[in-house]
């Protein structure tokens, strides 16, 4: 009886497939919306995720906060003091520097272009590790001996010297406005996605010098970057570093401020899937919509059909018949309009993903609990006019014009 049932339903379906697809579309849009929402929020978490994984969960900044709107000297760090923290931490710090960074004009002959110098200490591939497609990346000896070296990005390379490959080629700027040239050693590829390079919102190149030119015994940071060594305990040396600190640079540990990667992506990771469920259950609010669509359309054809309800009665249907009957033409209205917009929403997403050169992220369990909720969606809206139809009295319903 059942399997007559469905058949039923689909048969009522085919007959009215304008109206049945109109009623789907409240489903379609929900469905659809929810899965493309939850996913892009997904794919983010996985961006931020890879990201910071470049990076290293080990990286980490400090700095002195004593409640005040300036920095004293006493609470900013020198190079000295850099040396001071390598010493006293050993093995447990892989990298210790001041992410020296300012904006200025490339110049190589008749070109200019502008881009941001970063100033890295020694081990730089622990904090930044690009793709080098020519050259190397700059290593410890260039830091120690202040060589004049820059590595650039391939598209820099491009538009000052026509050629990706500029190993060798010489560039004019300024450090610390004083004039500078310096040769190129390296060339990286920018490995971002399009979506990464838009949310960062950085419309310029970024190069890389020895820090030692940028950050020198005249200098002084208010914040100092580390990176600790991932095989030891890493919040055991985090504490480390803040008692360190406090004992070295005089000043109570509480005022020491210390943020690790891992810290960092945990906070963000949280608030982009908060952002996430809420958007998500906003969008979802249209599957109620999409519920009261089917039951008003349902509600339609129960009254159109009246007459068919009464021949059913007099043949010998049930009243548990009717009610399965309209409940089943509810349900499958629902899952199909679920279907379809679990589909759409999969695509959307894989467009996007292809559009942004980003990975698509989609849960199976989202598309499940998606195709389950629009069914159930189905048959929750479906019970009132399914027990009006199965109510109708046989006699009345077959005198119905």
């Amino acid at each position: 009886m059942i399997f007559e049932n469905v058949k039923l339903a689909f048969s009522s379906i085919r007959a009215n497939k304008m109206r049945s697809f109109l009623t789907m579309l409240g489903m379609i849009i929900g469905i659809s919306s929810v899965i493309t929402i939850v996913s892009l929020g997904d794919t983010m978490r996985g961006m931020v995720s890879s990201e910071f994984e470049n990076v290293g969960m080990g990286a980490a900044y400090l700095y002195i906060n004593s409640g005040n709107d300036y920095y004293t000297d006493a609470e900013m760090f020198s190079l000295e003091d850099g040396e001071i923290l390598k010493e006293g931490l050993g093995d447990s710090l892989t990298y210790v520097g001041f992410n020296a960074t300012e904006r200025a004009d490339m110049t190589a002959g008749r070109k200019t272009e502008s881009a941001y110098i970063n100033g890295v200490a020694e081990n730089p591939t622990v904090f930044i590790d690009p793709e080098i497609v020519y050259g190397r990346m700059l290593n410890n000896r260039d830091f120690q001996e202040r060589r004049k070296y820059i590595v650039i990005e391939d598209t820099l390379a491009l538009t000052l010297f026509g050629k990706e490959n500029a190993v060798g080629e010489m560039i004019k700027t300024t450090i610390n406005q004083e004039a500078i040239e310096l040769m190129v050693v390296g060339v990286y590829e920018n490995t971002d996605s399009v979506l990464m390079q838009l949310l960062m919102g950085n419309s310029f190149s970024e190069t890389y010098v020895p820090e030692s030119l940028m950050f020198t015994e005249n200098n002084l940071s208010w914040m100092i970057y580390f990176a600790m060594n991932e095989d030891g305990n890493m919040e055991q040396t985090r504490d480390r570093v803040q008692a360190f600190v406090s004992r070295f640079k005089g000043v109570d540990i509480e005022n020491v401020v210390c943020y690790t990667a891992l810290e960092q992506m945990t906070t963000i990771d949280g608030m982009l899937s908060s952002l996430s469920l809420v958007v998500g259950a906003i969008a979802a609010i249209s599957l109620l919509v999409g519920g009261i669509g089917i039951m008003n359309i349902m509600l339609v054809s129960v009254t159109e059909r009246t007459r068919e309800i009464g021949i059913r009665k007099a043949l010998g249907a049930k009243t548990k018949d009717i009610l399965v009957q309209f409940l089943i033409e509810s349900a499958a209205i629902s899952l199909a309009g679920g279907a379809i917009g679990t589909g759409l929403g999969i695509s959307l997403v894989a467009l996007g993903a292809t559009a942004f050169g980003v990975g698509v992220v989609v849960r199976p369990t989202i598309v499940v609990i998606a195709v389950i909720f629009s069914m159930g969606v189905g048959l929750l809206f479906g019970i009132y006019p399914a027990r009006k139809a199965a109510k109708k009295d046989p006699v009345e319903a077959l005198r119905y014009e």
